[in-house]
């Protein structure tokens, strides 16, 4: 494909690594290849936010279980929350969560040290001890309530070169709340989170990132109010990226059912933010889009919205709903798309990998002419509460490779163990 610097050619996958790429190659014998002709090959997509809920809650998702639903969905790396039990916020407790992604997983699993101990929001572990076994530093699913930790925590971040990804929310603004303080919670008797929970946090945030020179990024935004935040510190020149993710883009309050497949936290917001957001990716405020994969019971998301848990799956299903909803309506471009799933991750993690001679295989192959429904049913992932079931999509994903192995494949257009040349 020429769009973008997408571009049509052959791709000789030799072990673990790319060994060619040219407009042409010709296949030789004992070579197995896959007919790949109008399908779009990528390097394997990024997700800087997600939940395997092991060790502590392996009845909702597995290391072996989350890896093989982010291969189905085209991701060959995805960073680990430490939201877990026991936390690893130490060596030890980080090496052993490390020994089950050896042993279970089917693709780059990287996980997350907690910025506290015991996730606690508290006493901040030591980086120093921690970074080269950890991606970034956060407490997902928690706020650092005070400005004084926050400070505290990004002057060591600072002197270590290391990321906090924080998740924004002051505990003093819930009130109780679990959906979007807004025009669907006044009308159905919900309680509502107000959208400064996030945004006010981000704001301090944000002086103290530019005081301290820290490495700072935003999780899962969902207001106006933050874009807007972000997009002015960045001008300023702190240290800042964020992501957003897919729910935000493509749905908002007026969305909502009485379902807790639509729970979230953040949550929904009104259409006006949904918009902000998209903005935000335009102008390139927003850096990644990250699934939040957040599996739970069926039982657990079966309670309704005030009673279920917050959280919705989204590795298998992240690049069709919004390649369907932004790409093919013309709101962003394929290319831009692909940078906000994969290289843009890459770059603010510092993992690294490309399409390109001597890098690994870590690849996807997507028919993006292929309209299917998106089934729960069908998951790999052991949870499947999602707002999109039921969604008429395009692009599903026919095979993902990671170091040169197949980790999934869509048995109806291709059937091979083993790939030595995308045609």
């Amino acid at each position: 494909m020429a769009e973008g610097g997408l571009r049509r050619m052959d791709v000789l996958v030799d072990g673990e690594r790319v060994a060619r790429m040219a407009d042409s190659i010709e296949p030789q014998s004992g070579w197995q290849v896959v007919p790949a002709e109008g399908k779009l090959l990528h390097y394997g997509f990024c997700d800087l936010h997600v939940h395997f809920r092991e060790p502590g809650q392996e009845q909702k998702e597995t290391i072996a279980t989350g890896s093989r639903a982010a291969a189905r969905g085209g991701y060959t790396t995805v960073c680990a929350m430490p939201n877990l039990s026991p936390a690893p916020d130490a060596p030890a407790t980080l090496a052993a969560e490390q020994e089950r992604i050896d042993a279970t997983a089917v693709v780059d699993v990287r996980p997350y040290a907690t910025l506290t101990l015991g996730r606690r929001g508290q006493q901040p572990v030591d980086m120093a001890a921690l970074h080269s076994h950890a991606v970034a530093f956060s407490d997902d699913g928690s706020g650092i309530q005070t400005a004084d930790t926050m400070r505290a925590l990004m002057r060591q971040a600072a002197a270590e070169d290391v990321i906090i990804a924080a998740h924004c929310e002051d505990n003093t603004l819930l009130h109780g709340g679990y959906i979007h303080d807004g025009r669907y919670a006044h009308a159905h008797g919900h309680r509502g989170i107000c959208s400064e929970s996030e945004w006010g946090q981000i704001a301090r945030d944000l002086e103290l990132a530019l005081e301290t020179g820290a490495r700072y990024h935003v999780c899962h935004i969902s207001t106006a109010e933050s874009v807007d935040l972000l997009r002015r510190y960045k001008q300023r020149g702190a240290r800042v990226t964020c992501e957003t993710g897919p729910h935000y883009l493509t749905l908002c309050e007026d969305d909502l059912q009485e379902d807790g497949r639509f729970k979230m936290n953040p949550p929904l917001r009104a259409a006006s933010d949904r918009d902000a957001l998209i903005a935000g990716l335009l102008d390139g405020t927003i850096d990644a889009v990250a699934t939040d994969h957040a599996p739970h019971t069926a039982e657990e998301k079966g309670r309704g919205l005030e009673k279920s848990p917050f959280g919705i799956v989204g590795l298998e299903t992240a690049f069709p709903v919004l390649y369907t909803r932004l790409v093919r309506p013309g709101i962003l471009r394929l290319d831009q798309l692909l940078a906000l799933l994969c290289d843009q991750p890459r770059r603010i993690f510092r993992i690294g990998g490309q399409l390109a001679p001597g890098e690994y295989a870590d690849l996807t192959l997507f028919d993006l002419d292929q309209e299917y429904e998106i089934r729960p049913e069908e998951f790999l992932s052991m949870g499947h509460s999602t707002p999109f079931a039921g969604w008429r999509v395009f692009g599903r994903c026919l095979l993902t490779l990671y170091r040169g192995e197949v980790v999934y494949c869509d048995s109806s257009p291709i059937n091979t163990p083993i790939c030595r040349c995308l045609a």
